[in-house]
């Protein structure tokens, strides 16, 4: 008995490896499926299920393998054998690899639907064999509900295994190049046709996608952008089925985000006075967002917020209701949304924080794009990247020896209104400023250069510089704010205001300084900042009063205004105690125009002053005499100094009015300072020079006779050989003079 029930099973078991065989390998005939029922029930009763199932699906995977995956892969064998140029030349192709992708999945998605067929003909014999065994009350394997999961994942399995490395570099392509063409349709279409952006995606329902379309036959753009998209949404959904889902859905986000990054710096580029941060979020919304809903859509990937088991609302939902031509957007094209607006806020960021150090260059030029740093800043929370990177630019293009110190000071009022901009709080400035702050204290010529900045507005810039400027201008601002201001820390506030100060208060960053407090950080402003480099405003002052009497002397007027309104604006910021000695000194120059004018009437209208006067005396209308309080002003260097004859007794007439008009006060002449204005004669032309006393001594003296020593012209002027020769270079230059 036991012998016969081991050939019944061999019997059955031939037959169900030939059936099987047959179906398998047949040529879409499912005809076997009723014969095979019967030997399936007959193995199963027989405590063979999972035998059957096991070479069942072995049988298809081997036919599988041999068939349709090798011949899949067969066809992008060209590509994936040739070199990295020949690749390029594949890319570069228009119709490939769509023509290649779509040819191979028709061909392996057509064998798989019919091995498809052939399960679901071996899964409803093992189902008829298993409910008739419940029926009865037998025990069974039940096997046919892993039947077609295993065979997926059989499916899954063989192409994985047997992947080209090529082939993902090949989905890329295909993803980037259909995007690129669906940018294109849309750029088209804004510029000619002016058409709405999200009509170019059609309905957002899956009837608009699986049948007829209602597209006007004229809007040619509009049907080519549906069909693109719905092509693509096939090949996701075929790559799908065959197991590639986290692959593929790799490859379109990686062709989407590079797609964005590309249109974040094509919008971007190196034109800093254009915001491109609004223009990137609508890009956003008009071509990626538009694609992935019509995409999702295709897949029925679409889930609305009220899908959730709990019933409970999203998250999500407090991400905008609505885009533009989608209405209420799904929860997956949401986090799309956010995904994508990240990226576009971290690329454009780190574009921004790349080029900061020209962008600072160019402000206030350059605002928008620092608005937009500071906007993509807020979103990211990496401020630290731009701490680290702008200091190492600085480090290297700025703080050399081979940048002025002009240079490093006007980066740095640029760099202050611009960080001031990102983040008013002073924070971020405080970390990179203090290199650059460092960096100038050892400079020696830091304070010089800044109080020219503060009194010449140029700062010495050979550029044109407005560093100076900007920084008359703050200062300026700082004194129109402080009329209405009280900048005492205990000042009493009503109580409508300090409510709405307890409103708008804000904790400072991570990143600040415990040691500092946020109010000392909003009081700084850019002259304290300055001030700070020195260390103290005494050593600004002293050095403004130095370089402002090395100008006030040099001066050939008395126009003096501007110098007033810069000490005006400095007594503000420093009190008027500090600025009391250059305040004296800038009131003896007026006190000095007034004196001048006065001595000159007086010598005008003295008695015999015009018919006395001889020829060769030089008139008193050519002089004018800067009169000084010199225990006011800084120490002057003087050096002996021999003038022309009739220049002595020019100043000697001058001195003795003034002190018959201001008794007992005398004058004491520094015959060395101030300038001299010459006009010397030529036989064919006449020239003139401003130049200082000294030089005009010397080449006076050649109106007495036409050549001299260097002792002899010396001694006549009475300053020492070495320093005439110094000086005499000024007129051997011009070849004017010689010297024996």
């Amino acid at each position: 008995m036991q012998l016969d029930d081991s050939d019944g099973a061999l019997d059955s078991w031939a037959r169900f490896c030939a059936l099987s065989g047959e179906l398998v390998g047949g040529a879409g005939d499912l005809s076997v499926g009723p014969r095979l029922a019967p030997v399936v029930a007959d193995l199963c009763a027989r405590g063979l299920a999972t035998l059957v199932r096991d070479y069942f699906l072995h049988n298809l995977e081997e036919t599988f393998r041999n068939n349709a995956v090798r011949m899949f892969w067969q066809k992008f064998h060209p590509y994936s054998s040739s070199s990295a140029v020949e690749r390029i030349k594949f890319c570069v192709q228009e119709s490939w690899p769509e023509d290649v992708l779509s040819a191979a999945l028709e061909d392996i998605c057509l064998e798989k639907s019919y091995q498809e067929k052939c399960v679901l003909v071996l899964a409803h014999a093992l189902q008829s064999y298993e409910e008739k065994a419940q029926n009865r009350k037998l025990k069974a394997v039940e096997c046919s509900s892993s039947l077609m999961p295993r065979y997926q994942l059989m499916v899954s399995s063989v192409l994985l295994t047997t992947l080209p490395l090529s082939f993902p570099e090949i989905l890329n392509v295909y993803f980037k190049k259909k995007l690129e063409e669906l940018n294109t349709m849309v750029d088209a279409s804004d510029e000619n046709d002016q058409l709405v952006s999200h009509e170019l995606f059609g309905q957002s329902n899956v009837s608009a996608w699986d049948s007829k379309m209602d597209i006007d036959s004229q809007e040619k753009v509009i049907s080519e952008s549906c069909t693109l998209v719905k092509n693509i949404g096939k090949v996701v959904r075929d790559f799908r089925c065959l197991g590639f889902t986290s692959m593929t859905e790799d490859s379109y986000s990686s062709a989407i985000i590079w797609l964005l990054k590309s249109k974040v710096y094509e919008l971007a580029g190196d034109d800093y006075r254009i915001p491109v941060l609004g223009s990137v979020k609508k890009w956003i919304q008009v071509v990626p967002l538009q694609f992935l809903h019509a995409l999702l859509t295709y897949l029925g990937d679409s889930v609305d917020y009220d899908s959730g088991l709990s019933g409970l609302k999203s998250p999500l939902a407090s991400r905008p209701s609505s885009f533009p031509g989608i209405g209420v957007p799904s929860q997956a094209l949401l986090r799309w949304h956010m995904r994508l607006e990240y990226f576009a806020y971290e690329t454009l960021q780190d574009l921004r924080i790349g080029k900061l150090f020209e962008i600072i260059v160019d402000y206030p030029e350059s605002s928008p794009a620092i608005e937009d740093l500071k906007q993509c800043l807020e979103y990211t929370g990496q401020h630290s990247k731009l701490v680290d990177s702008f200091i190492s630019s600085l480090r290297y293009r700025l703080l050399t020896a081979g940048a002025s110190t002009n240079d490093i000071l006007h980066q740095y009022v640029s760099t202050i209104k611009a960080l001031r901009s990102i983040d008013p709080t002073g924070v971020f400035l405080e970390a990179v400023g203090e290199p650059i702050r460092d960096y100038l204290r050892g400079r020696k010529d830091t304070i010089k250069c800044i109080v020219t900045m503060l009194t010449d507005g140029s700062g010495g810039n050979t550029s044109g510089g407005n560093a100076g400027d900007n920084l008359l201008e703050e200062l300026n601002r700082d004194a129109e704010n402080q009329e209405n201001a009280d900048y005492d820390d205990h000042t009493n506030i009503d109580e409508k205001q300090a409510w709405l100060n307890s409103e708008s208060w804000e904790p400072d960053p991570v990143e600040a300084d415990p040691l500092k407090g946020s109010r000392s950080r909003r009081k700084i402003d850019i002259l304290g900042l300055m001030v700070s480099i020195i260390g103290s405003k005494d050593q600004l002052v002293n050095e403004y009063r130095v370089m402002l009497a090395e100008k006030l002397l040099s001066k050939s007027d008395f126009d003096i205004d501007s110098d007033i309104r810069t000490l005006e604006l400095l007594k503000i910021h420093f009190g008027e105690s500090s600025m009391q000695k250059c305040e004296i000194m800038l009131n003896d120059l007026i006190d000095s125009k007034r004196t001048n004018s006065n001595i000159k009437t007086s010598l005008l209208n003295a008695p015999g002053t015009v018919a006395g006067q001889e020829e060769a005396e030089i008139s008193h209308d050519v002089l004018d005499a800067t009169i000084i309080s010199s225990n006011f002003w800084p120490p002057i260097q003087t050096e002996d100094l021999a003038v022309p004859a009739s220049v002595d007794k020019l100043l000697s007439n001058f001195a003795q009015r003034f002190h018959q008009i201001k008794t007992p006060r005398k004058l004491l002449w520094k015959k060395n300072l101030g300038t001299v204005k010459l006009e010397l004669q030529f036989e064919d032309r006449s020239m003139q020079f401003t130049v200082v006393p000294v030089q005009a001594a010397i080449i006076m003296r050649f109106q007495e006779k036409p050549s001299w020593t260097s002792k002899a012209l010396a001694t006549e002027i009475g300053i020492p050989v070495d320093s005439l020769n110094r000086r005499i270079g000024f007129w051997t230059s011009k070849s004017e003079s010689s010297l024996v």
